[in-house]
């Protein structure tokens, strides 16, 4: 996982329920945590894009339903700025299921576009992006 030069705005709450971009079987998913995110005690962990979370299923194939997975956030509706000063928002939210922990996509297919911030972090992810903003 290499870091990312914006400061990226955690739109998403622990407890989001989330559709995901890819075709790997899931279409409704839950954010259980969010992993190398630190937070005061009492305040819920918030996931931005290209952070890496822990997921569970909630909708899709039943082969993958009720599974508790790895994903990366891809798009987000909060607004967020960029090191270069530009502002960027997503019109809905989004997460790519992946294999492991490394980072891994678990589809070959990526849905609408996918944030610049994901990809410089999640080479795998760029990899199989089609749009990349």
């Amino acid at each position: 996982m290499k870091p990312i030069s914006s400061s990226v705005t955690g739109g998403l709450q622990v407890g989001s329920r989330v559709a995901t971009c890819d075709n790997s079987g899931a279409k409704i998913v839950e954010i259980i945590s969010v992993l190398k995110k630190k937070t005061t005690k009492g305040r819920r962990q918030t996931a931005g894009v290209g952070d890496m979370v822990i997921l569970s299923v909630k909708k899709g194939r039943p082969d993958v339903r009720k599974q508790v997975m790895h994903g990366v956030v891809v798009r987000q509706k909060k607004e967020f700025r960029r090191a270069d000063g530009m502002h960027v928002k997503f019109e809905d939210n989004a997460i790519v299921v992946c294999k492991d922990e490394k980072g891994n996509p678990k589809g070959t297919i990526f849905k609408g576009p996918i944030a610049k911030e994901a990809t410089d972090r999640w080479p795998a992810v760029a990899n199989v992006a089609s749009i990349i903003v």
